[in-house]
């Protein structure tokens, strides 16, 4: 989910610019959370910023009007379907969910500022999206607010802190596991060259780190292929691709870049097989022009099963999101949200039972969880900060028949390398 998300080192210098002004001016209210302002209620839980007697007020900074649109709108509604199942049963530690929600439309001042107004207010945050964006405050996140913090972004560049943490497997892992199957299942070989295009920053790079590792424990080549967020039109990529005769290509962009890419590929005769980081797919391009090709030759890494995975978790899910949400199509950033969100609620039910529902207890509750089964065909370790909540990845393969416009062509898997793999390192 990024998201898999990227700005240029020159958006990354702006970033750093605006934390530096913001982070003076809400100082003081940030440490109004601390051990300083922490209370006891009547049944002894310890309690603090975000928190009162009645309720547990959490922060979600989504994108629902920039370039991750309709993937802010699914985590968004998922949590808020969450939030209200939630309370519907009685709430947590007998108070209810608050979610109060912001959209930044992927800008970094408006993610910023959105962190900034929105910390001082809350116990932590359920979502919070673009990878940048996390990292401009995580120095922030790490040394005075503690508040947990659950990004849908996969950089290894958010590992090592007790609250921000990443569930799901890093976008370097989940690219060994998708070179991975191109080599066990689509006949990419020892010697071969894979094409890899990728969007400068953060996001691309980061899974270019993996396919680098991947080929050189494999024995590929890996043909890069640097790309902007704005660069729409792949022709000069699959030709370029085309020419070097790679046998895969691995994409770390966005689903408008996946589209065009394949689309082009199928209209030249470039046959490769073509893999995405799990954000690189929306089920709406399956009603474009590149629809026919990308269920031919189009598969999905993805940290989870979809949406349409034929379990009893996945059928509830999909029956009481459609139920609160009749007119809004399903995919597998309701899966993200929902997950975040109820990884969230279980640290804050193991918080409730140690009786501390400060900002560092729930951090601390979360330490402890070392097998959470999200219900989608993954499970999840917490209990290492430096380490991605998962190494698995399922492989999707696009489907209009299906709900959510994917199904499962490989289970949940952890590739050899992947295990040997160091994230980041």
């Amino acid at each position: 989910m990024t998201t898999r998300r990227q700005v240029t080192r020159t958006t990354a210098a702006t970033l750093a610019a605006l934390l530096a002004l913001t982070a003076a001016g809400c100082s003081s209210k940030a440490k109004e959370g601390g051990k300083n302002g922490d209370t006891a209620d009547t049944g002894g839980v310890r309690t603090g910023q975000g928190v009162t007697d009645g309720t547990i007020k959490l922060g979600a900074l989504t994108d629902m009007t920039g370039v991750y649109a309709s993937l802010g709108k699914s985590v968004t509604q998922a949590q808020q379907l969450y939030v209200k199942k939630t309370n519907a049963d009685g709430g947590i530690c007998g108070r209810k969910i608050e979610l109060t929600v912001r959209d930044h439309g992927y800008d970094p001042q408006k993610a910023v500022s959105g962190y900034t107004e929105l910390s001082p207010q809350v116990l932590g945050f359920t979502q919070f999206i673009g990878s940048p964006f996390v990292a401009a405050v995580k120095q922030r996140i790490d040394g005075q607010d503690k508040g947990l913090v659950i990004p849908q972004a996969w950089s290894t560049s958010l590992l090592g802190s007790p609250y921000v943490r990443v569930v799901g497997n890093t976008y370097d892992v989940e690219t060994i596991n998708a070179i991975d199957f191109l080599m066990k299942e689509k006949g990419v070989g020892k010697g071969d060259g894979i094409g890899h295009v990728y969007f400068e920053g953060d996001y691309g790079e980061n899974a270019l780190a993996g396919s680098r590792y991947a080929a050189e424990q494999a024995g590929l080549t890996i043909v890069e292929q640097k790309i902007k967020p704005t660069d729409n039109d792949m022709t000069a990529q699959v030709s370029a691709l085309k020419k070097a005769g790679v046998e895969g290509v691995v994409i770390s962009a966005g689903p408008r870049q996946a589209a065009s890419f394949v689309g082009v590929a199928a209209a030249v005769g470039l046959r490769a097989p073509v893999i995405g980081n799990n954000s690189a797919f929306s089920p709406q391009l399956l009603a474009t022009q590149a629809g026919p090709a990308l269920t031919k030759n189009y598969y999905v890494a993805n940290p989870t099963e979809p949406i349409g995975t034929d379990t009893q978790d996945a059928k509830k899910l999909v029956a009481d999101y459609e139920a609160a949400y009749p007119s809004d199509a399903l995919d597998n950033g309701v899966v993200a949200g929902w997950t975040a969100a109820s990884v969230f609620g279980e640290a804050l039910k193991k918080a409730c039972a140690s009786k501390d529902l400060t900002r560092e207890g729930v951090g601390k509750a979360l330490l402890t969880i070392n097998a959470y089964d999200s219900g989608f065909g993954t499970t999840h370790d917490f209990t290492d900060p430096k380490a991605p909540s998962s190494r698995q990845t399922v492989i999707l393969q696009p489907d209009k028949k299906v709900t959510g416009g994917t199904k499962v062509v490989r289970e949940a898997e952890i590739s050899g390398a992947a295990k040997s793999y160091t994230p980041g390192g």
